[in-house]
């Protein structure tokens, strides 16, 4: 089997900005060998079996070296696998990409490279700055800022427009050659950190007074824009968006944040994924395989999660059978994500209880309950239990089975715990009541191990947002308030009630 590298353009800092070729192949990747400014949702693309190599270099922290590099990429090509060199930003700009290809193509290894966007070229657009403007900048140079000493300054300093790359550790060089070759003090400078990113930031100065403002900040890694075209931020980004300028920090689980965080993207709002949910299968599976086999004797299915949904038919088809299995059962469900992802399977719930909430399951069933014999398949531990004791006043045979567990994760996300941190979070979104508790136990762990901070001063100003009522009960108790509450408690519900809130 003959093997492939793919060296692949990442794009800026947001898996939003990856090109679909670079998504296909990350999806297909044996191997996945990745830079430092790669986005760490990036991982999430490759397949589980994927062995991922982290070959990051960082100018001044320990980094791997570059015949390391090419001699990975050479092995696994040649053992046959499928390898995805993943670098930041497009692989030909700044990058040692060049000496990877040569190393390949002296080993006899087949290569592809796929572009990506450049984030001299992507950072700017997300900052509001454009780099051309009919009166203001008819051209740009894009430069890197590593050794200015090798730079024609004379002719740089007559360019409209300059965007300088890894300068920021030279920046007081870079404006001295400037000055000294006719550039105005007045001329507008910008310096764009993490530029598309949750965590951009974006300092505006002049020439002569970038340098105090940035005093004492670290900035890599960061744009800088120089020319008259800074001055035009934001002329060229929209502002009706209704959550343009928040923050917002998603609390669920790591597989189950993406399309929230999309959604409240397309309202304007930057996200930081952070997961508090870990779901995984059951200790044991014993009860759940028993039922599946015993499926003709139930009169009703109910499913409360996409969660229980996914483990339920994962564990149908593992045991040889398929949606046919249930051709003689009724199925319930709570709330649309639900049903959505039972549609998925070829099947559409009998019964969806009005609010989308489990409580009014009971209230709201369609058939008297005296009799009916009902499989739930359920979270291990910590689920509520008023449902079940409801059906089964009500004279239903309810028998409960593990379908999946959920647990907390061992550490926070290092760059939501970094935002909280920053006070650059504004608004914080809980889904369910265990979100609320694993958040508070992973802020809790951090602030066991530094006794300057405190829970209250870190959230005293974010605005805590609850999808329902038990969420928000949850948060009264262990968090002391909610500011948000959905009226309809689903993901757009919750939306919405931001948005209104906003």
């Amino acid at each position: 089997m003959k093997g492939k590298v793919y060296l692949v353009g990442s794009g800026v800092s947001n898996l939003d900005y990856l090109t679909i070729r670079g998504q296909w192949l990350l999806s297909q990747a044996d191997i996945l060998v990745y830079d430092a400014l790669v986005d760490l949702k990036f991982l999430d693309l490759v397949p589980e079996n994927c062995l991922k190599l982290n070959v990051g270099k960082r100018g001044g922290l320990p980094s791997t070296p570059q015949d390391t590099i090419n001699n990975l990429l050479i092995n696994y090509c040649l053992q046959g696998k499928i390898v995805v060199r993943l670098k930041s930003g497009d692989p030909l700009i700044f990058g040692r990409a060049n000496e990877e290809i040569k190393a390949l193509i002296k080993a006899g290894c087949d290569y592809e490279l796929v572009p990506g966007i450049s984030s001299a070229l992507a950072a700017p657009l997300l900052a509001g700055i454009p780099l051309t403007d009919k009166l203001l900048s008819r051209c740009f140079v894009v430069i890197t800022g590593h050794e200015p000493n090798l730079l024609n300054w004379d002719a740089l300093a007559k360019i409209d427009t300059l965007v300088i790359l890894m300068g920021t550790k030279t920046l007081g060089e870079i404006i001295n050659n400037l000055l000294e070759n006719g550039r105005s003090p007045d001329e507008p400078i910008a310096i764009i950190r993490n530029g598309g990113s949750p965590k951009q930031n974006v300092w505006i100065g002049t020439l002569k007074t970038i340098i105090d403002q940035v005093s004492g900040i670290s900035l890599s890694p960061a744009i800088i824009v120089i020319g008259k075209v800074v001055n035009l931020r934001n002329m060229s980004s929209s502002s009706d968006l209704p959550l343009k300028g928040k923050t917002v920090l998603i609390t669920r689980a790591a597989e189950q944040s993406s399309q929230f965080s999309v959604m409240l993207q397309q309202q304007g709002a930057t996200t930081i994924e952070m997961p508090a949910l870990e779901i995984l299968p059951p200790s044991n599976w014993e009860a759940l395989d028993k039922a599946i086999q015993e499926l003709y004797s139930f009169n009703w299915l109910i499913l409360t999660s996409a969660n229980g949904v996914q483990f339920f038919f994962e564990r149908l088809k593992k045991l040889g059978k398929d949606s046919r299995a249930l051709g003689g059962i009724k199925i319930a469900v709570v709330g649309k994500k639900t049903a959505s992802f039972l549609q998925n399977h070829g099947l559409t719930p009998d019964f969806i209880p009005p609010n989308f909430v489990a409580d009014s399951l009971v209230e709201n069933f369609p058939e008297i309950l005296n009799h009916q014999k009902i499989l739930f398949p359920r979270v291990e531990t910590g689920g509520r239990e008023i449902l079940v004791q409801e059906l089964q006043k009500q004279g239903a045979e309810v028998i409960e089975v593990a379908a999946y567990q959920s647990g907390c994760p061992q550490k926070i996300n290092p760059d939501a715990w970094e935002a909280i941190q920053q006070k650059q979070v504004d608004i914080i979104t809980f889904a369910s009541s265990k979100t609320v508790q694993n958040f508070h136990e992973l802020l809790k762990q951090e602030i066991n191990s530094n006794s300057e901070l405190n829970m209250l001063s870190l959230l005293e100003d974010v605005c805590l947002a609850s999808i329902g009522p038990q969420t928000s009960k949850t948060c009264h108790k262990i968090l002391g308030r909610v500011d948000i509450e959905a009226k309809e408690y689903t993901l757009e519900g919750l939306i919405d009630a931001i948005i209104n809130y906003r």
